[in-house]
């Protein structure tokens, strides 16, 4: 058998390890394993490499995609899905590995509809693909923004300021909740709750007046003011799924937050920063775990279906239930994150 493997959208500390399992159990079976470079824009211009055990042996630990990766969206491009399917038989694959968030897994929901014999894998360090309870990245992310805010800490205390420290998170909190409750933050802002800025001024105030003298804001990029949506910049430029770039609302908040309470107050945008470098133990052994069952699930011709884990273990779903919805932060535990807001 001969199976085709890529990764598409933002890349994700762990995607290395999920190849390297992938090739590693597909070797196990006999299988042959191509490569696919740049996602779904590789697939579009049949762009593949054969892989084997000696090529990722070593990958376990690195950050970053050796196929490379891109946001191409052949469901927007005039017979793009069409395109996917003559490249599938072109290369000569009887299966494909996808592994990616909700664009890309969207995408290859796509090309099992239209007959491709598909699986999938979740990757997205926003950790907002439903059913799976972890996303290959995600706990990487957080581990690097914890770092980075403790880090930040020791400069807010020593020149009594308030730190707006922004992470990603399109529509999601889990990056800002995970690492805001991890890393001490004083207040999280996250966007399935809208906030309301006289709040904002009136609890740095307090904590001002209770000689605390410095603060620890984390908010997500999606976050957003009841009172204001323009608060939130959003970029022209769209990718191909639709989606606007996002960023600048820790610099907003900087600003009003000055303006209005008189704190000397900094911005700090992490961006690509939680991307990058190599997988924590626990994606790496997630990734490896997710790359494994992918290939189960070729060799029992489950197409159509994704390796999601739940609590310990790695069980199967179907990929138009992943991507049916989104996983958002339950407002329960956000309700339990106000615990430190203090």
């Amino acid at each position: 058998m001969r199976i085709g493997v890529l990764t598409g959208g933002g890349d994700a500390p762990g995607l290395n390890a999920a190849v390297r399992a992938i090739v590693n159990r597909a070797h196990d079976y006999g299988y042959e394993v191509i490569g696919i470079k740049r996602g779904w824009a590789g697939l579009l211009e049949a762009e593949s490499e054969p892989l084997d055990i000696h090529k990722v042996e070593d990958l376990t630990g690195e950050g970053g995609i050796m196929l490379y990766t891109s946001r191409t969206n052949p469901a927007k491009m005039p017979k793009g899905v069409e395109q996917c399917l003559v490249n599938i038989k072109q290369i000569g694959l009887d299966a494909l590995v996808a592994i990616g968030g909700d664009d890309t897994l969207s995408v290859a929901e796509k090309l099992y509809e239209a007959g491709a014999r598909v699986v999938g894998v979740p990757k997205t360090i926003d950790n907002d693909l439903s059913v799976t309870d972890y996303s290959i990245g995600f706990l990487t992310a957080v581990s690097i923004a914890t770092e980075a805010i403790d880090k930040l800490r020791t400069t807010a205390r020593a020149h009594q300021r308030v730190f707006v420290v922004e992470v990603m998170g399109r529509y999601t909190g889990w990056i800002a909740l995970y690492a805001g409750i991890a890393a001490g933050a004083h207040l999280i802002l996250i966007p399935e709750v809208p906030f309301d800025l006289k709040d904002v001024y009136a609890f740095l105030k307090k904590r001002k007046a209770a000689n605390k003298v410095f603060s620890i804001i984390v908010v997500a990029e999606g976050a957003k003011p009841k009172e204001e949506d323009s608060l939130v910049i959003k970029k022209a430029e769209k990718d191909q799924f639709g989606h606007a770039q996002l960023g600048g609302i820790a610099q907003v908040l900087e600003k009003l937050i000055e303006q209005e309470t008189g704190l000397e107050t900094r911005s700090v945008v992490l961006g690509h920063l939680q991307r990058g470098g190599p997988p924590t133990a626990f994606d790496r052994f997630l990734a490896s775990s997710l790359g494994v069952e992918a290939i189960e699930l070729v060799r029992r011709q489950k197409w159509g279906y994704i390796p999601v884990a739940k609590g310990t273990e790695i069980v199967p779903a179907k990929l138009k239930e992943v991507v049916a919805r989104r996983k958002e932060v339950p407002l329960e535990l956000y309700e339990m994150a106000k615990t430190f807001f203090k």
